[in-house]
Order: C-alpha cells, then sequence, then structure tokens
C-alpha cells in the first residue's frame, strides 16, 4: 500500500507530534524532527513522510494529497487531536477507499473512545507502531498486528500489547528518509546550530518523572540500546547527505544514563569529528562529561524542571539540588553550554517554590532557559494526581494558537497568576546584565545569529505581550466574580 506519514498542520507553528515531547507552539518557532513516522517510512520505499508545519503545507494542500495513497498514518497529540481528526476526515472524504491509523500517545491511552467517536480513522496501533505500519502496509490483517485496536462486527478489537523492540539496530537509519522526503533547513531550534538534524541512539528511559510523556504513553520505561558502531555509521552517512548541517542532536529521552556506554560511544564518535549535542540527567558525572566533552559534545538539553527539593520528590526526579548544582559547575569548568528547562505547575507547587526555582535558576546561570507550564497529558502519573485531587480545569491547555495555558489549580495559584509566573521567570532571568551581554555579543559578532536573534526577539515579545493580556483579563475575571459574591 502505498503510504503516506503525517506529522499534520495544525495552529500556525505548532510542533505538536511526531518527535515532540511537550506539544506546543513555543515562545520562539521551533521544530523538532518528525523521527517516529520516519522508522516505518524507512521500511517502505514508496512510502512519503510529510511534516507539514515547518514545510508549511496547509491544511488544503495535505487533503490534495490523499488521492496519491492507500494508507495515512497520522501521529497525533492530545492539544492537536481534534483539528487532526478532521483533517482525517477531510482526506477520507477525498479519497474513500484510504486506510486511516491514528498513532502517538492520546489513541495508545484511548484507544476505544478514539474508534467509537472517530469513524474516519480505521484502526490505531498503541505504543510503538513501527513493524504493525510496515507489516499492514505490505499485506499483514490487523488480527495478526501486536498493539492494534480496530472494529470488527461492530465491537472494538483491542490485539494483546507487543513487546518492546529489542533489537534497533535492525530499524532502518531515519536521517535517509530525511534525505528522501523532508528540507532539513526547515527545522529551527534556538539553542542548536543552524541547520541541525537530529535522531536517536536509544529507545525508553529508566527514570520515573511523572509528568514526562514518552515513557509512560509510547516507548516505555525499559532503555534499549542501538550500537554504538550502527550509530557512528549512521553520524557518518549524515555528514556525507548533510554536508551544510552544522550539528547533530541526539534527541534521547537520556543519552548519558549510564557511563559506561556513553564513553563506549565517545570513543567511536570523537573520531569522527563533529559537533554534537544531546539530552542528559544531572547525575551523570564529571569523567563522563569530559569524554563527551572530547568527543565533540557541545551542548546539553538539561531537565532541572524545579529549584525546590520536595517538589523534585513529588515528582520522582530522583536527583537532587545538590546535584544539579555540581553537575552544572562541572558543565561549566569543561565548556559545555546547557540549556536548562524549568517547569512551573508541579504537584505541590506554591509562590515560595517558584521563588526558589527562579532564584535557583539564576544562580545556575545556564547559557538559555525554557519554562514550561505543567501539563497533565493523559496516561501520565502526573495526569492521574491532579484528577484524583481535583486540580485539573476543564480549560484547553493551549490558547487558539496553540500556546500553552495551564489547566490547573492550586490553592492560591490559579491560572493568571501561573502564566504570571512564567513571564516573571523569563524576566528576571534574561534581563540581566550577564544574559544581556551574552546575546548582544552573539548578535556583533555573527551576521547569521543577529537575524536570528531578532527574529526570535519579535516572537518572544509578541508572545510576552499576549500572556500579559491573558493575565490582565484572569484578573479582572476573578474581580468581577469576587464582587459578585
Amino acid at each position: 500500500m502505498r503510504t503516506l506519514f503525517l506529522n499534520p498542520p495544525s495552529f500556525e507553528g505548532f510542533d505538536g507530534g511526531a518527535s515532540s515531547r511537550w506539544p506546543a507552539s513555543r515562545e520562539i518557532e521551533s521544530y523538532w524532527y518528525p523521527v517516529w513516522l520516519c522508522y516505518p517510512a524507512g521500511m517502505l520505499p514508496d512510502s512519503k513522510v510529510v511534516d507539514a508545519p515547518p514545510h508549511k503545507i496547509s491544511i488544503e494542500q495535505t487533503v490534495a494529497m490523499a488521492k496519491d495513497f492507500e494508507l495515512l498514518v497520522l501521529y497525533t497529540s492530545t492539544p492537536g487531536f481534534h483539528v487532526d481528526v478532521k483533517i482525517a476526515e477531510m482526506m477520507k472524504d477525498a479519497n474513500p477507499k484510504m486506510k486511516v491509523a491514528f498513532v502517538g500517545p492520546p489513541v495508545t491511552i484511548e484507544p476505544e473512545k478514539t474508534l467509537r467517536g472517530n469513524p474516519a480513522i480505521d484502526f490505531v496501533v498503541r505504543r510503538e507502531f513501527d513493524y504493525q505500519i510496515a507489516g499492514y502496509a505490505k499485506g499483514k490483517p490487523l488480527e495478526e498486528l501486536p498493539s492494534v485496536s480496530f472494529r470488527k462486527n461492530g465491537q472494538i478489537v483491542n490485539n494483546p500489547e507487543g513487546p518492546a523492540i529489542e533489537n534497533l539496530d535492525e530499524l532502518p537509519w531515519v536521517t535517509k528518509v530525511y534525505q528522501r522526503d523532508l528540507d532539513v533547513t526547515r527545522y529551527n531550534v534556538p539553542f542548536l546550530l543552524n541547520p541541525f538534524i537530529s535522531f536517536y541512539t536509544s529507545r525508553g528511559c529508566p527514570a520515573l518523572c511523572t509528568f514526562c510523556l514518552w515513557p509512560q504513553t509510547h516507548s516505555g520505561h525499559r532503555w534499549r540500546l542501538r550500537s554504538a558502531d550502527d550509530i557512528a555509521n549512521e553520524v557518518r552517512f549524515a555528514k556525507e547527505a548533510f554536508p551544510h548541517v552544522k550539528e547533530i542532536f541526539f534527541d534521547d529521552d537520556t543519552f548519558n544514563y549510564q557511563k559506561a556506554r556513553t564513553i563506549e560511544l565517545c570513543k567511536k564518535l570523537k573520531p569522527l569529528n563533529f559537533t554534537w549535542s544531546c539530552t542528559s540527567r544531572v547525575t551523570t558525572d564529571y569523567d563522563t562529561l569530559k569524554a563527551m566533552k572530547e568527543a565533540g559534545c557541545r551542548l546539553l538539553i538539561v531537565g532541572y524542571e524545579s529549584g525546590d527539593q520536595q517538589i523534585l520528590k513529588n515528582i520522582k526526579k530522583g536527583a537532587t539540588v545538590e546535584m544539579a548544582q555540581r553537575f552544572t559547575d562541572n558543565c561549566h569548568k569543561l565548556g559545555l553550554i546547557i540549556h536548562g528547562d524549568f517547569i512551573i505547575g508541579l504537584p505541590g507547587e506554591t509562590r515560595d517554590s517558584i521563588r526558589k526555582t527562579i532564584d535557583f535558576a539564576k544562580r545556575l546561570d545556564t547559557e538559555t532557559i525554557q519554562v514550561s507550564i505543567a501539563h497533565p497529558y493523559p496516561g501520565t502519573e502526573f495526569y492521574d494526581y491532579v484528577k484524583n485531587n481535583g486540580l485539573i480545569t476543564i480549560d484547553s491547555m493551549t490558547d487558539e494558537t496553540g500556546h500553552q495555558l495551564p489547566n490547573i489549580i492550586y490553592p492560591g495559584l490559579d491560572r493568571g497568576e501561573l502564566v504570571d509566573w512564567v513571564e516573571r521567570f523569563y524576566g528576571e532571568y534574561f534581563f540581566r546584565p550577564r544574559v544581556i551581554w551574552r546575546i548582544v555579543r552573539k548578535a556583533i559578532f555573527n551576521g547569521d545569529e543577529r537575524k536570528r536573534l531578532t527574529k526570535e526577539a519579535r516572537e518572544y515579545l509578541a508572545l510576552r505581550s499576549k500572556r500579559k493580556r491573558f493575565v490582565a483579563q484572569q484578573k479582572a475575571e476573578a474581580a468581577a466574580a469576587a464582587s459578585g459574591d
């Protein structure tokens, strides 16, 4: 079956699925690669991957593609699900013979609800879907495919869960699919060198963070590894296929989880002489970081989440504030750049804990930060917590353009105040003389960076203004409700 793998158009600038762990439109327009779709696409030579958001492909253009395919595989996300369903319906209307499969966290968690409420969807694959999609496209019946849910004789059939893929070396290289179907210059993440490409060296994450989407809904907690040789060989291919690319990002849930494996891999990467970045936990020691730096590592994405020890305990982070400080000091000594991720609104959050986190972030003084609003995605332990404690609201988790809005409230912290704290966090962090100088220095000495930073500044200031309006609206509504009482 000729197969279309689709990361669908949605909100303008929305990075909604196929490789985004935190589906949303971000402060600055960013796009990750649709890695999950590219694995099964690599098994089907006559398939096509369409990553609509970064390639600026409209809904109308997407629907027009329906006539050319027999199978549509759409990676969906919780914020974008309803728009994704509408697109699938339109494509099915344009080509009634086309089969439609949905994959991604929302349909993994609620396969029966998905199928009962959306007749345009023929089947869903829960969790990993690589071999199931390839098997179906090659003629295998749904009844024989593990982890598939579908309709039969008016009933929903949920096939037994299949085992996790253990031999990752048998999977195709996604970089070959990038070369075939994607324009790599369309992908931008503000803290990575541009252009960049990304792929995985492992699947799964042994960490138990309660809020994290993928290990709980998609890739699992079992940590499975590609061999160092296979990774090095894909890097060699990527360097030849994309000579203009400035950086490779290893987008694993946790790249350097195990010291021995990381050092072994670094020995294979070092002779290749290229710049790379990756994710990291603060539990990584100095020797491992040193091996990474010597092998060409430039930057680490680090999930600090909070500067309050009780919050870290509440979310089962498996790390302490002291570990985070020591790790950061080691990175600074080695010249490794850090992009720090923080979250406002995790279980137990108060004004005091937020203040601790802001002050902690300023002490760490990483190169860049991202501050997210905590979102309880269905299927996560965090979701169960807020639902069981009556903390979740019926409000949407995004606004009309896909930007994050809180859909949880804590005693003494309403939705408006959570958004206000995010803006205060950014303001206090970035409007410090040393940080301003870091940014200005880049703009002075690098013309490409100057253009990029100017664009990013416009996008951020526009969103900042929008958030301030939201906060003012929430305060006005609260005041009106109080006066009404």
